[in-house]
C-alpha cells in the first residue's frame, strides 16, 4: 500500500435524538460530549448516500477512539430492527477493568443487561469476560474485561 492506516478515528452511530443520546452516554459513562455540528446540502447528501440529508452530529471521546452520534432531521430514519446475527449488525464494545463493578454501577443507572456476565473458558481469549446491553435506541453495546 502507498498510504498508512493509522488507526480508527471514530465509529458513527445514527440515533433518534442527538441530545438524548449525548445525555445518556454522558450520564452512564461520565463522558464529556463534544460540540454539536450541523450538515446539509448536495455534497453531504451525496457523501452519506441519503437524498436531501440534513443532520446534526456530535462526538464523545473514549480513550483514543471517538463515537460519533448522528441525528437525521431529513429524512427521518426508521428504527434499526436487525438481530445480532444479521449481516451489517454492529456493536460498540467498551473495555473495563472490573466487569462486575461496571455491570452493577450501570444497572443502578438503568442499564438492562441481556444476561449476567459471561466468561470465556478456553482458547486464546480464556479468562476474558463480557456482557451485552442496549442503549435507549436499541444500539447493542458490550462491556469487556480482559484476563487479569
Amino acid at each position: 500500500m502507498t498510504f498508512v492506516l493509522d488507526g480508527v478515528h471514530h465509529v458513527g452511530i445514527t440515533v433518534r435524538d442527538l441530545e438524548a443520546s449525548r445525555a445518556w452516554y454522558s450520564d452512564m459513562f461520565g463522558l464529556a460530549p463534544g460540540p454539536v455540528n450541523h450538515g446539509a446540502g448536495p455534497e453531504l447528501a451525496r457523501g452519506v448516500q441519503v437524498p436531501d440529508a440534513r443532520l446534526t452530529f456530535s462526538m464523545l471521546t473514549v480513550g483514543s477512539t471517538r463515537i460519533e452520534f448522528l441525528e437525521y432531521q431529513e429524512p427521518v430514519g426508521e428504527d434499526f430492527d436487525r438481530r445480532n446475527c444479521d449481516v451489517g449488525a454492529a456493536h460498540v464494545c467498551f473495555e473495563v477493568d472490573d466487569l462486575d463493578t461496571a455491570v452493577a454501577e450501570l444497572s443502578a443507572k438503568g442499564a438492562v443487561f441481556s444476561s449476567p456476565p459471561n466468561t470465556i473458558d478456553e482458547g486464546p481469549l480464556a479468562g476474558s469476560r463480557w456482557a451485552y446491553f442496549r442503549d435507549p435506541d436499541g444500539i447493542q453495546l458490550e462491556l469487556w474485561q480482559s484476563p487479569r
